[in-house]
C-alpha cells in the first residue's frame, strides 16, 4: 500500500489558506494519538506549526495536542483536513509543490515494553512526500473494474481444507475508497471467492473496537446474500493507543472484551489473537468459554513454530491446557526469497542494485530479525542513504519475510485452528514466486489439517494503488491451492 499520506486530489480550497485531505498511511484505522509529528512546506516555504490544524469529524485539533487524542479513531476510510493558515487562499486549478514529512507510531506493534510506567517502544511509520498538486474541490474517482473471471469450481468433497480470504487482501481499495464494505463483499461474491471471509477489525469497524447494532445488521445482510461464512475475527492489542504509559493489565483485558463481545455478534467462531501473555490468558479463557471462541495466536515472520518466542507460548498453551487455545499458521514465516513485490518497492523508493542486493544476502542470514535489521540500516547509513526514504520498508522488509521450513509447522499441526495463506503475487506460471505452496499443502494435507486456508494478499504494502486487482489474484491463489490439495491427495 503506497506509504503516503497524499494523493492527486488532496490539495483543497480553504478559507484559511489551503487544506490536505489526508489518507491514513497504514492498512487498518489509527488513533490521533498515533501522529507524531507532521511538517508542511508550500512552494518552498515552510508552514509554522502553528499555522496548522488537523480537522476530523468536523472537529479540529492543533498539531502539538493529537498525542493526547487517544480515544480520537482516525477510521481508515477518513480523511481529516490538514488546514494551513497562508497569507492568501490558493484557487481551484493552482498548482503548488507540497511537501509532508510525517511520522506515525503503530500502537499494537511493541519492540519493547514500557519501564517504570513509562510508554514502551513501538515500530515507526515514516512519511516524506513532495508532489505537484493542483488545487480541486473533489476526490479521485474510482476506476471501473471489470468481472473477466469464469466460476471457480464447485468444491469437491475430498478437497481437505475450506477456502476463503481476509478483506484484509483489499486493503489499500478499501482506505482509498473504491469499495465500502457491502460493495467490497459483492465483489468478492461476484468473483467467486469464499465462502469463508475473515476481518480485521481495526480495519473495518468505523466504531472500532466496537460492533455497532447497524454494523452487525448490515453484515448479516450481506451473508445471508451471499452465503459467506465467518472464519476468523483478526484482534490487535493498542497497548501503545496512550503516549505516556502502555496499556495497564486491566485495560488489555477491558480492550480485549469488547473484541471478543464484537466477534460473538458476527458470528465468528475463531479470533486471532496477538498477545499470549499468560495473566492475560487466563483471565480471558472464562470469557472465551462463555462466548465459545477459539483463540488463535498468530505465528508470523521472522518467527516459526519452533522460535524461541513461539516456545514459550506453547509452554503457556500446556500449562493452560484448554482446547480453545490454538494457531493462526502465517505463511509469511517460510518464504524461501524475498518477494518481488517488495523489491520492487524499494527500487522504486531509490536503492540500486548493489543495495538491493545486500538486502537480500542480509535478509538470508540466520542472524536475529533485529540483529538483520539493524545491520541494513547501519548500510543504508553507510552509504549515506536515510532510511526513512524507505518509510516502514527498513523494519517491514525483515519481520514481513521469514525463512523457515515449511515443514516445521506439523510440528504444532493439531494446535492449528486457522491459516493464513499469505501471499504477495502470481506468475505467469500461476506460482507465488516466493512461497513453495504445493510443499506447504503437501504438509498440511499429510498433517491432517482439516480447516479453512483464508487467502491473505499482502502486496498492497509494496504495491502502488492499481498496480494489481488482489481479488483477482486471490481467484488465481485459489486455482493454485486446488490444484496442490488435488495432486497432494493423489500422491499421498
Amino acid at each position: 500500500m503506497p506509504n503516503g499520506l497524499l494523493d492527486e486530489a488532496s490539495l483543497r480550497t480553504h478559507p484559511d489558506g489551503l487544506a490536505l485531505a489526508l489518507t491514513l498511511p497504514w492498512y487498518r484505522s489509527l488513533w490521533l494519538s498515533s501522529v507524531s509529528s507532521l511538517r508542511l512546506t508550500v512552494d518552498g516555504q515552510e508552514i509554522r506549526t502553528e499555522d496548522l490544524t488537523l480537522e476530523l469529524g468536523g472537529v479540529r485539533h492543533a498539531l502539538p495536542d493529537l498525542p493526547a487524542h487517544s480515544e480520537t479513531l482516525w477510521y481508515l476510510q477518513e480523511h481529516p483536513l490538514l488546514i494551513a493558515k497562508t497569507e492568501s487562499p490558493v484557487a481551484l486549478g493552482e498548482q503548488h509543490t507540497i511537501q509532508l514529512i510525517g511520522e506515525l507510531r503503530l500502537p499494537y506493534m511493541q519492540i519493547a515494553p514500557g519501564q517504570d510506567g513509562g510508554p514502551g517502544m513501538y515500530v515507526p511509520n515514516f512519511v516524506h512526500q513532495t508532489l505537484e498538486l493542483t488545487v480541486t474541490d473533489r476526490a479521485g474517482a474510482a476506476p471501473e473494474l471489470t468481472t473477466a473471471v469464469t466460476p471457480p469450481p464447485p468444491k469437491a468433497e475430498e478437497d481437505p481444507f475450506s477456502l476463503g480470504l481476509t478483506l484484509y487482501s483489499a486493503s489499500a481499495e478499501f482506505r482509498a475508497g473504491w469499495y465500502d464494505f457491502d460493495g467490497l463483499l459483492n465483489r468478492v461474491a461476484e468473483l467467486g471467492i469464499g465462502p469463508g471471509i475473515e476481518i480485521v477489525a481495526s480495519q473495518v469497524l468505523p466504531a472500532y473496537p466496537n460492533v455497532t447494532d447497524g454494523f452487525a445488521r448490515s453484515w448479516q445482510e450481506a451473508f445471508d446474500k451471499h452465503g459467506f461464512t465467518a472464519s476468523s475475527f483478526g484482534a490487535n492489542l493498542d497497548m501503545g493507543r496512550r503516549r505516556d504509559r502502555d496499556m495497564t493489565p486491566d485495560e488489555e483485558y477491558e480492550f480485549t472484551e469488547t473484541l471478543f463481545r464484537g466477534a460473538k455478534k458476527l458470528g465468528f467462531p475463531l479470533v486471532r489473537i496477538q498477545s499470549a501473555k499468560p495473566e492475560l490468558l487466563r483471565r480471558l479463557l472464562p470469557l472465551a468459554e462463555d462466548l465459545e471462541l477459539k483463540l488463535a495466536y498468530e505465528i508470523h515472520a521472522p518467527l516459526g513454530p519452533n522460535s524461541p518466542e513461539i516456545m514459550k507460548v506453547r509452554e503457556v498453551y500446556a500449562e493452560l491446557d484448554s482446547p480453545l487455545l490454538g494457531f493462526v499458521a502465517d505463511f509469511s514465516s517460510t518464504m524461501h526469497s524475498m518477494s518481488p513485490t517488495l523489491l520492487r518497492a524499494v527500487r522504486r523508493a531509490g536503492l540500486d542494485d548493489e543495495a538491493v542486493q545486500r538486502l537480500q544476502a542480509i535478509w538470508a542470514t540466520d542472524a536475529p530479525m533485529r540483529v538483520r535489521q539493524e545491520e541494513f540500516i547501519a548500510y543504508l547509513r553507510g552509504r549515506d542513504f536515510d532510511p526513512a526514504r524507505l518509510g516502514s520498508f527498513a523494519h517491514l522488509s525483515f519481520n514481513m519475510h521469514g525463512h523457515v521450513s515449511p515443514k516445521e509447522w506439523a510440528d504444532i499441526m493439531p494446535q492449528i485452528m486457522h491459516v493464513h495463506a499469505k501471499f504477495y503475487d502470481i506468475d505467469e506460471h500461476g506460482n507465488e514466486p516466493a512461497i513453495d505452496y504445493p510443499e506447504l499443502v503437501r504438509v498440511f494435507v499429510e498433517g491432517g489439517y482439516r480447516g479453512y486456508w483464508s487467502s491473505e494478499w499482502e502486496g498492497h504494502a509494496f504495491a502502488e494503488l492499481g498496480e494489481v486487482d488482489p481479488l483477482l489474484l486471490v481467484r488465481q491463489q485459489h486455482d493454485l491451492i486446488r490444484k496442490s490439495m488435488r495432486t497432494a491427495l493423489a500422491s499421498a
